[in-house]
């Protein structure tokens, strides 16, 4: 299948299938997030809009890039976020390349945003919809991040249903750049199993599907049963 990687300087048209890859870290911590019970997660384009939207709703949570700041609940750290009960909340994410990403391509017709830790249910989600070509945004690095292409090589593999082995995927985001910068603290907001949190295959059991609500992106979790793909040749 033809898929096509882009990064977001890129992205010179609305793709029919987007799927959005941050590994490091903003999609491991989107879907961290709805493990610990957030309901949605609502995409913002700068911190002044992620706070503004905390404050005009009630209840609401805002997590962003970066060290703590001021009316932020939360950073963008997945071992930070492990612990948090989130039953029922709406969050507010603003991260550097991640937000940005999915926000480019808010008006296709179908978005995706993906990490390792839902390559699985991303790639049975799409291979179930016949969704076709696919264009990948590498969010990092301007389209270079090795951790970003390796997950997005990996999903787009597995979409044609083959037995992927995940391991030089995975070992290729492990020596990434990315990698190497938070394990050496380089990042703010960081916690030494940040790294391994987001290596971790397939650790839920949902693809997040990203949707205009109103005038806002919204990221919400979609189950994804664990179905083999029907043999090759089977009618």
């Amino acid at each position: 299948m033809d898929h096509r990687f882009v990064g977001i300087p890129g992205l010179t048209d609305v793709p029919r299938v987007a799927v959005v890859i941050d590994v490091m870290r903003a999609f491991t911590v989107a879907a961290w997030a709805f493990s610990r019970g957030v309901e949605r997660i609502v995409l913002a384009s700068k911190e002044s809009e992620a706070l503004a939207l905390k404050e005009s709703r009630p209840g609401w949570l805002a997590l962003k890039d970066g060290a703590p700041a001021a009316g932020f609940d939360a950073v963008n750290s997945p071992a930070l976020l492990r612990s948090c009960d989130l039953a029922g909340r709406t969050l507010v994410q603003k991260t550097t390349a991640g937000t940005v990403g999915a926000l480019a391509v808010a008006n296709a017709p179908l978005v995706l945003c993906a990490s390792f830790v839902v390559a699985g249910p991303t790639a049975r989600f799409l291979r179930n919809k016949d969704s076709g070509p696919v264009t990948f945004v590498v969010t990092g690095d301007g389209g270079q991040a090795d951790e970003d292409l390796a997950c997005a090589e990996f999903i787009g593999h597995c979409m044609a249903g083959d037995d992927v082995e995940a391991a030089p995927y995975l070992h290729r985001a492990r020596t990434s750049r990315a990698a190497a910068d938070l394990a050496g603290g380089l990042r703010s907001g960081y916690h030494p199993d940040d790294v391994d949190l987001c290596l971790e295959i397939d650790r839920f059991s949902f693809a997040m599907v990203a949707r205009q609500e109103e005038s806002l992106t919204v990221l919400r979790p979609v189950a994804v049963p664990d179905i083999p793909p029907p043999a090759r040749g089977s009618g």
